[in-house]
């Protein structure tokens, strides 16, 4: 192993049904997770004051059992935790937001958001004036900043290469084969994001050099992760375009289907055979490169810390309210969102004190 596990826990297997989706890939938690609880909350509370209401039904990344960021990037540094996942969860509101707006105002509404986080990019300053989503992504910005301004830019920049793609993209497209789909769900999958989110989360310093290179040998990890997100979501993806009169549905099932002209279980099982390829395709890859000691360090650190975004996102996909309704959050969580709505308040827990971030390099010692 390149990393040193201090933040986090190895989920009990009796815990959780991985379906074989995750082949040996261990299932970790953060020992922390009650910051992501607040900072999810958080966010939510925000966009409701600042933007609009949103739906109760709506919980992100929150799950009664295993929330998203705590098992995702589960060596996240306790004190980075919380507002890495106000961060996500405001991408997770946002999507749902512009996913139903038209077009146009769509496209506006995200080249302003551009705008703001290449601010924080470039200038390492976010103006919170004008709208109430302004406010928020200046607030992100602060609360980085705050903590690791150098790794709180680099974030913004991320983000904001991922929003400069996707809103380029044509979401009409319609995809022949899953060989084709695949590379497009990569990128809209949020790889760039979670390269922000991932980095400042853990205190890597990955050159500007080597940023292609953890771009193209996640390519496989993040196509396990949109695969699997497209297996869970199929039914909430598809009722969605036949309730907006949408030809196609942008799932990998509805491709499957179309490629192959199968049914729909026929297509979830060639999609779930797919995923299992991928998976031992990425672990061929982290241990290629814990063996190479010409790379960064911290570049080898991201590509195996990856590999708990592979199981961290299978896991949270199967309970989480955002593609099973009916889910509810725990008491714990209920009686958090009461706190932050009274009296933003944040749970008494001890953090380690800050740590000394990652030195820049280039090779390993």
């Amino acid at each position: 192993m390149v990393l040193e596990y201090r933040f986090s826990s190895v989920v009990s297997p009796s815990r959780y049904d991985s379906q074989g989706l995750m082949g040996d890939i261990p299932l970790r938690q953060s020992n922390f997770a009650d910051a992501e609880t607040v900072g999810e909350i958080r966010a939510q509370e925000d966009w409701n004051v600042l933007v609009a209401p949103l739906s109760e039904k709506f919980h992100g990344g929150l799950d009664p059992n295993l929330s998203f960021v705590s098992v995702s990037i589960p060596e996240c540094r306790p004190e980075r935790l919380e507002i890495i996942s106000y961060a996500n969860e405001f991408a997770f509101i946002y999507d749902d937001a512009t996913e139903n707006i038209a077009h146009d105002r769509a496209e506006a509404d995200m080249a302003q958001t551009l705008d703001l986080f290449m601010q924080g990019a470039t200038t390492g300053y976010v103006d919170p004036r004008g709208s109430g989503k302004n406010k928020i992504q200046a607030q992100i910005f602060n609360e980085m900043a705050a903590i690791d301004r150098p790794r709180a830019m680099v974030c913004m920049q991320a983000w904001a290469e991922f929003l400069q793609l996707t809103s380029s993209r044509d979401r009409k497209v319609r995809f022949d084969t899953l060989d084709e789909y695949i590379p497009y769900r990569v990128w809209d999958v949020g790889q760039m994001l979670m390269y922000g989110l991932v980095t400042f989360g853990m205190g890597l310093t990955i050159p500007e050099e080597d940023k292609g290179r953890a771009t193209e040998a996640t390519v496989s990890a993040f196509g396990v992760i949109a695969l699997t997100n497209d297996l869970f979501s199929w039914e909430r993806e598809r009722d969605a375009a036949k309730r907006d009169g949408m030809p196609h549905v942008m799932n990998a099932i509805y491709v499957l289907m179309g490629q192959h002209n199968v049914s729909e279980e026929e297509a979830k099982q060639m999609c779930h055979e797919k995923i299992v390829e991928l998976v031992q395709e990425y672990k061929a890859i982290v241990e290629k490169y814990k063996n190479d000691t010409s790379s960064c360090i911290d570049l080898r650190k991201y590509i195996e810390a990856l590999q708990c975004n592979i199981s961290g996102n299978l896991i949270w996909s199967l309970t989480c309210p955002r593609y099973n309704p009916g889910t509810k959050l725990n008491a714990c969580q209920t009686w958090m969102r009461s706190r932050v709505r009274a009296h933003n308040f944040k749970p008494n827990k001890t953090y380690p004190a800050a740590l000394p971030p990652s030195p820049p390099s280039s090779v390993s010692n």
